[in-house]
């Protein structure tokens, strides 16, 4: 009989409940991570089959000015930072998460892997993302509790208006409270790690050295169990979160990158010509079409302008999905500003629910489902198309390069050219235009009678 130490019996045993306890763990995390990835791509294929629904816009073209473009407004947040306050804190929120999302990822990959730290190899690299990771994360929880507190107690303007409803501000508290925790969990695995590791670890962790004496637990169990709870509750809260984004304002997160490098290149008060006009005339202005009999089977011009969320551009629901809802927009708008009813941001906002709305109808019945329901009317009114002045103050002002006025000028040309239902002012314009060849109520015959009062000194 051989006989077998007690002492080794228990160790054995020990790390038989470890080994056994780290396979849940990892069999666990990979379950959790194909499920949250199943619902993510869930998400994205149905925003796919809403872009399937909208209008070709423009060409990509010009890719090094759009990347400079990118670095300009995206990365480095010139827009933002026109209010320096307010707009550095919303930059390091912006920049601490790209810093973060290196160490995130490395959770996950240990998650999977069963391993700690597996990025810590990468020596000088390593060290200066869990050192700026780290600093960062507390300015975040420090600028998060600085937005919470301006949302709800000093009540700013441009977070109010008619398509600011309650949901608006539930929407922006929870994810400012997400974030926070994101911040205070990674604080709390960073904290725990050093603790466990108090002869050597690996990169820098500065603020969390400091709270290391006044946080970190005593004795060992409790230890382990604090690292872990927070090492779960930072990559649940990831998980949430970006599925949680895309039914939410700050899908900016992930849209706002994308669409300022798709921003628009021309100048801002180029309107584009419709193509379906420029066809419609260059058909008319050949010989061979101009006269030629509709031949049966051959459908005719499609919709002027845009009348619901199917006739927009698939730039103008990128736009829509990009909307950060922040109302720098609104702000800056003189028709706003002195009273009319327009608001630029609630004509993307309006964009975002009613594509969400039809959608799924149009993704199953095809392209001849309705519900009796249209984005000009039901939910955007003609008294705010015609309150626009066309100035792009919105679009200068947006800080994720939305082009307002593009949309509601084809909104405008649904109204004239389908409805006939411009203002009366500019009926009278494009009768004489038609009647007279000028905007002015005179016919061409009479257009040099003003000169015939003035006389020539010799």
């Amino acid at each position: 009989m051989i006989f077998i130490p007690f002492s080794t019996v228990v160790i054995t045993l020990t790390f038989t409940r470890l080994n056994v306890n780290m396979a849940v763990k990892q069999v666990s995390f990979i379950v959790i991570i194909l499920i949250a990835s199943g619902i993510f791509t869930f998400t994205i294929s149905r925003l796919v089959g809403f872009f399937k629904l909208t209008k070709p816009a423009y060409r990509i073209t010009d890719i090094s000015r759009r990347i400079k473009i990118l670095l300009s407004v995206a990365f480095g947040q010139t827009k933002i930072l026109r209010r320096p306050v307010v707009g550095i804190m919303h930059a390091l929120v912006y920049w601490g998460f790209m810093v973060i999302t290196v160490g995130t990822v490395e959770m996950i990959i240990d998650g999977v892997l069963d391993t700690e730290r597996v990025l810590s190899d990468t020596g000088f690299f390593y060290t200066l993302i869990t050192a700026s990771g780290d600093i960062l994360a507390v300015m975040i929880i420090g600028s998060c509790l600085v937005f919470l507190f301006r949302r709800h107690f000093i009540k700013v303007k441009r977070f109010n208006g008619i398509e600011m409803t309650k949901g608006s501000t539930i929407d922006a508290t929870i994810a400012l409270l997400m974030i926070l925790l994101l911040m205070v969990s990674l604080i709390g695995t960073n904290v725990g790690y050093l603790a466990q590791n108090p002869n050597g670890y690996a990169g820098m962790f500065p603020m969390s050295t400091l709270l290391v004496a006044f946080v970190a637990p005593k004795d060992l169990d409790s230890l382990y169990l604090f690292t872990e709870v927070n090492w779960w509750a930072h990559v649940m809260l990831v998980f949430i979160f970006a599925n949680a984004l895309p039914y939410s304002k700050h899908f900016h997160v992930f849209m706002s990158m994308p669409n300022v490098f798709l921003t628009r290149l021309e100048p801002l008060t180029k309107l584009s010509n419709m193509t379906s006009v420029t066809n419609e005339v260059k058909a008319m202005m050949n010989p061979e079409t101009a006269f030629a009999p509709q031949t049966e089977g051959i459908p005719g011009p499609s919709r002027f302008g845009v009348k619901d969320a199917e006739d927009v551009t698939w730039k103008n629901y990128l736009d829509s999905l990009t909307c950060t809802e922040c109302g720098r927009c609104t702000s800056v708008c003189p028709a706003n500003i002195t009273g009319k009813k327009l608001s630029p941001r609630k004509i993307f906002v309006d964009l975002r629910k009613r594509m969400s709305e039809k959608g799924p109808g149009l993704i199953k019945e095809g392209i001849g489902f309705s519900d009796s329901k249209s984005l000009l009317g039901d939910y955007i009114s003609a008294e705010e198309l015609w309150a626009c002045t066309t100035c792009n103050a919105c679009a200068m002002e947006c800080p994720v390069n939305i082009d307002h006025p593009s949309l509601i000028i084809d909104m405008r040309r649904y109204l004239v050219l389908e409805e006939s239902a411009a203002p009366a002012d500019l009926n009278n314009m494009f009768a004489n235009i038609e009647n007279n060849g000028a905007p002015w109520p005179f016919p061409q015959s009479a257009r040099l009678d003003w000169a015939q009062s003035i006389e020539m000194k010799s």
